[in-house]
C-alpha cells in the first residue's frame, strides 16, 4: 500500500499515513506561493519543524479532482440507485467522462436493487464498457467480485447523496462503521452524512468515501477540450476515424459513424444524448475562460 498518503484534511491539519502511525501535520507556507495544496491522497514528504510535524513536499499527481479535492485516484466506483433517487444519466456521464480523461479507472454499482428492476440501468453501462456490479439484500457472492477489483488500488465511492455510499462501504468493509442517512420525503435526496474525503486503509485497498455531489461541471481541473471529449466516452473508442469527415464531431453530421452505431444500438441512447450535451456546452468554451 501507498505509504505518506494524506487520509483528510480537517481546520488546515493533513492526517498522513507513515508507517503504521497516522501524523497530524501542518502545510509549509511555501505551497501557498505555489497556489498548492494538498489534498487527500496525495503522497507527501513529512519533516520535524521543532514538535510540529509539516508537509515539505507534494510529489507529481498522477491526477487531480477538484469536486470532491482528490489526487492519485486508480479506481473511481460510481454509485448508481434504482430509486430514492432515480438515476441522473447526465450527471452520471459527466463524473464517468471526467474520471476517463484523466486515465481513471470506472466501476459502476447499481443499488436498492431489491426495490425497483435496475436491469435497464446495467445495460447501459456494461454494454458500454463499465464492469458493472449489483446490490440488494443478498450480496456476498457479488460484493466480493467487486473487492477483487478493488484489490491493491486507491479507490474512491462517488455518487448522488443519499445513492447508498456509506451502506455499501460498511456492507465490504465492516469495520469502517460510516454514519448513513435516511432519504428526505420532502427533497427526495439523502442528507449529507459525508462531509469530506477521507480515506480508509482496508485488507485490500485504500478507499475513499466522498461527499455527495449534485452537479459535476466540465471546469478548472475537470475541463476536457470538445476534441477530446469523444475519446472520454469509452464505447466511441472503436468507431473513431471511421466518420466520412475528418473533423466530424459525431453531433449530427453526415455519415457519421458514432451516430450510425446509436440508430443500430451499439452505443446506448442516453450515452450519446449525454455526450451531444457535454459537446454543446464545450464547444462554446474559450482557452481564456478557463
Amino acid at each position: 500500500m501507498t505509504d505518506n498518503i494524506i487520509l483528510k484534511s480537517v481546520g488546515g491539519f493533513y492526517y498522513v499515513k507513515s508507517g503504521d502511525e497516522i501524523v497530524e501535520c501542518k502545510a509549509k507556507g511555501k505551497f501557498r506561493n505555489l497556489s498548492l495544496s494538498p489534498v487527500a491522497g496525495d503522497v507527501v514528504d513529512i519533516e520535524k519543524d521543532g514538535t510540529t510535524a509539516v508537509i515539505s513536499k507534494i510529489h507529481p499527481r498522477k491526477n487531480k479532482f477538484l469536486r470532491p479535492p482528490f489526487a492519485n485516484l486508480d479506481l473511481l466506483v460510481m454509485i448508481v440507485s434504482t430509486v430514492d433517487p432515480a438515476p441522473n444519466f447526465l450527471v452520471i456521464d459527466k463524473m464517468c467522462a471526467i474520471a476517463r480523461h484523466k486515465n481513471v479507472q470506472v466501476a459502476m454499482v447499481i443499488t436498492k436493487t431489491d426495490l425497483a428492476a435496475s436491469e435497464q440501468i446495467g445495460r447501459i453501462y456494461s454494454r458500454a464498457g463499465f464492469p458493472v456490479f449489483f446490490t440488494g439484500r443478498d450480496d456476498s457472492r457479488r460484493l466480493s467480485a467487486l473487492k477483487e477489483l478493488m484489490k491493491g488500488k486507491l479507490c474512491a465511492f462517488s455518487g448522488n447523496s443519499g445513492v447508498g455510499k456509506s451502506t455499501l462501504l460498511n456492507k465490504l468493509f465492516p469495520g469502517l462503521n460510516l454514519a448513513t442517512g435516511d432519504i428526505s420525503k420532502k427533497l427526495g435526496r439523502g442528507r449529507h452524512t459525508t462531509r469530506q474525503v477521507e480515506i480508509f486503509q482496508t485488507d485490500v485497498c485504500m478507499v475513499a468515501d466522498t461527499p455527495g455531489f449534485s452537479s459535476v461541471e466540465l471546469d478548472d481541473d475537470n475541463h476536457i477540450p470538445k476534441e477530446d471529449l469523444p475519446h472520454a466516452f469509452i464505447e466511441f473508442e472503436k468507431y473513431l476515424g471511421e466518420c466520412k469527415f475528418s473533423d466530424c464531431s459525431h453531433t449530427g453530421e453526415k455519415g457519421c459513424r458514432i451516430k450510425q452505431a446509436v440508430e443500430e444500438g451499439e452505443i446506448p441512447l442516453s450515452r450519446y444524448e449525454s455526450y451531444t450535451a457535454l459537446y454543446q456546452r464545450q464547444k462554446n468554451i474559450k482557452e481564456w475562460q478557463l
